[in-house]
């Protein structure tokens, strides 16, 4: 077992796991650390990491384990990724890999800028870059609503 464990991760169910290893790699950048086969060859489990996290690339393995490509395109998370430079590089790559933009890079109340893209089996991947620091009070304002907790 690797040394290095993200504390906490995301698990993503593909129909096609091992061509969603090598569209996320393409896509957002993510570099593939454990692949475990089956004697066939099949993918029993995949982690990826990001920087310093990680995510779980699996299969359909059972009736309540789905791709959104076989439910109806029906997501009930989508994945955060936050990243350090230049987001409208990081949005033209993944649209150049084949993720579908479906909100293009826009500047937030919070201080991020960010972009919603949904992958070939209907995953909806959140990316996001702090452009600007913005106080509780400012973004507050900025939204008429109430706050707690911000740091």
């Amino acid at each position: 077992m690797a040394d290095w464990r993200s504390p906490l991760m995301s698990a993503v169910v593909y129909r096609d796991p091992k061509a969603a290893l090598k569209f996320l790699e393409a896509a957002f950048g993510f570099e593939l650390f454990m692949l475990i086969e089956d004697g066939e060859g099949n993918l029993v489990h995949s982690e990826m990491r990001f920087r310093d996290t990680a995510i779980m690339v699996g299969y359909e393995w059972s009736d309540d384990y789905k791709s959104p490509a076989s439910v109806g395109g029906k997501v009930t998370q989508s994945v955060h990724i936050q990243v350090d430079t230049d987001i409208d590089a990081h949005c033209e790559r993944a649209r150049a890999a084949g993720m579908e933009i479906v909100m293009a890079p826009a500047d937030q109340f919070y201080g991020a800028r960010t972009y919603r893209c949904r992958d070939p089996e209907g995953h909806i991947w959140t990316v996001a870059q702090e452009v600007r620091a913005v106080t509780r009070e400012e973004a507050e304002a900025a939204t008429g609503l109430k706050i707690t907790g911000w740091i």
